[in-house]
């Protein structure tokens, strides 16, 4: 079981995550992807930044959490949401970008890889990926949730050959300068 299939894991998680606010990383996206453009979130959790997407772009949400997908639903039943995994994104359709908020720290090195490999396939044309982590190195397991702490430039050798990155910058999140987010541009012939 997953730590986010368990619907008191869930709740934690919101009350934690109360005051967090993805509007930088969604406006850096809106400064670089026309207004209307079709978004995938990969780990929308309670839907926040679905919502902050979707005053600029055609949004689809997603999770690997069926308490999530289930939630988010009950409140928004005509909402486009797709449960799958950051990893296989397992779907056919492709987007003008993806996009999530501290989801991916979740994945570890080789998971990260197959996961850029599968959002490269996802995305129309030359898209865009947007993706925030927490700063640092090593991992860290809480309460059965593991977390992996990446540096700018291991991201960017991730990323690389699929993605070339258009901007990295790092913000404070709950500590100062703790958190970064990449921009980053599929290359395809």
């Amino acid at each position: 079981m997953s730590f986010f299939d368990d619907p008191k894991n869930v709740e934690q998680y919101i009350d934690m995550s109360q005051g967090y606010d993805g509007a930088r990383l969604v406006n850096a996206l809106a400064a670089k992807l026309e207004a209307g453009a079709t978004v995938l979130e990969l780990g929308m959790g309670e839907g926040k930044d679905v919502a902050l997407l979707s005053q600029h772009f055609q949004v689809t949400g997603s999770d690997a959490s069926p308490v999530f997908v289930q939630r988010y639903l009950q409140r928004h039943p005509n909402a486009d949401v797709l449960a799958l995994d950051a990893v296989s994104i397992d779907t056919e359709r492709q987007f003008h970008a993806l996009y999530s908020n501290k989801v991916l720290h979740q994945l570890s090195p080789e998971q990260l890889t197959a996961s850029f490999q599968q959002q490269h396939t996802r995305l129309l044309g030359n898209g865009l990926i947007l993706h925030s982590f927490w700063l640092g190195t090593g991992s860290e397991e809480f309460a059965g949730d593991r977390t992996y702490y990446y540096q700018p430039a291991a991201i960017t050798e991730l990323m690389a050959p699929l993605f070339k990155v258009l901007s990295i910058e790092t913000y404070t999140e709950t500590d100062t300068e703790d958190s970064f987010f990449v921009l980053g541009q599929a290359i395809k012939n």
